[in-house]
């Protein structure tokens, strides 16, 4: 077998970007075979800063959709999987954004994102070009996630002081809110009625910020639940993933793995090589 080494290092922003950043993580993966690993669809927006080689990714997984190199990139919410094809090595900053924090950082609504990837730069301008240099300059963790804290401090500030993007409704931030909570176990009509809204009203303003439906986001968000517990180091069998992340029965989870990674949750751990690398 041959030898890889695995280093994952979590941070957590400044108090002052927790509303819009979830989290931060610095990768470096080395000597895992060639392959193509699948970046499932969740909770959050993410970005992510290559410190090596510039990242393949396409859009879907086997559909045939267009490998593009990045060295930086930006994505929406999606439903269904990105294809990051690498030759097993991965060397990179993660930053998790929350969708109501697109407006914050981005100055845009996350729906203005949702099912694709961009470059960063080309979202915060400037301000990434100097993210991205001083990223690759530093040369340890704990000094790229200052980095990270300071430049995202002064893109939510930008956008203060401009007053430049509406802010995200409170309703549509509480139904999102109670979605994750909930891990998407819960009636899209019930969130509705507690809102004071119809089903109808919350679902167009829920995708129009935050770029999926609401129905949608609770599957994926199970899916999200169902993904982690099969890729810690020692998974549960598939039949308890299932009734533990709220499906309704093993069949009605390989459905869903198939929509969402575009491979049956077999196939899918065969091919994953970078399965145990956090």
């Amino acid at each position: 077998m041959q030898d890889h080494t695995a280093t994952r290092i979590d941070a957590r922003p400044a108090p002052a970007l927790r509303r819009y950043v979830g989290s931060y993580a610095g990768f470096d993966l080395r000597g895992f075979p060639a392959g193509v690993h699948c970046g499932p669809p969740g909770r959050v927006l993410t970005a992510v800063i290559s410190l090596a080689d510039p990242l393949q990714v396409a859009a879907g997984v086997d559909d045939g959709s267009p490998v593009t190199r990045f060295g930086s990139v930006a994505g929406g919410l999606m439903s269904r999987s990105v294809a990051i094809h690498h030759d097993g090595r991965q060397q990179g900053v993660q930053v998790s954004l929350t969708p109501l924090g697109a407006r914050a950082v981005y100055g845009m609504p996350a729906a203005a994102l949702a099912h694709q990837l961009v470059p960063l730069d080309d979202l915060l301008g400037a301000l990434g070009v100097e993210l991205i240099d001083r990223l690759r300059a530093a040369t340890t963790w704990a000094a790229r996630f200052a980095v990270l804290d300071e430049l995202l401090l002064r893109a939510v500030g930008r956008g203060a002081d401009g007053d430049r993007v509406p802010r995200v409704r409170p309703e549509v931030a509480e139904a999102w809110r109670r979605l994750v909570a909930a891990r998407g176990r819960v009636q899209v009509e019930a969130v509705a009625a507690e809102l004071g809204w119809s089903r109808r009203y919350l679902t167009e303003r829920f995708r129009d910020e935050v770029g999926l439906p609401p129905k949608t986001f609770a599957r994926v968000l199970r899916f999200e639940h169902a993904h982690e517990l099969a890729t810690v180091h020692a998974p549960l069998p598939w039949a308890d993933v299932a009734t533990v992340s709220g499906y309704a029965d093993q069949a009605h989870l390989v459905r869903d793995w198939r929509e969402f990674t575009g491979r049956s949750p077999t196939a899918w751990r065969r091919g994953e090589v970078l399965l145990g690398t956090g």
